[in-house]
């Protein structure tokens, strides 16, 4: 009987301890996630910048 609750206990445990580290696996990839997202917005703002730049900078190019 005592084998038949450690058992048990473990059992359950494990499943705990198992939901645990994908709750956290899973948190961890959403701030990856919008860590990316965010760097991913200012690359394209920066990348709009030079375009712009580099037209003022070389208006015999844009035909303007």
């Amino acid at each position: 009987m005592l084998v038949f609750v450690t058992t048990v206990i473990l059992y359950v445990f494990g499943f705990v301890f198992l939901y645990g580290v994908i709750r956290l696996g899973v948190r961890h990839g959403i701030e990856d996630v919008e860590t990316h997202r965010v760097n991913q917005v200012r690359a394209e703002e920066l990348a709009a910048h030079q375009d712009r730049t580099f037209a003022r900078e070389n208006a015999f190019l844009t035909g303007s």
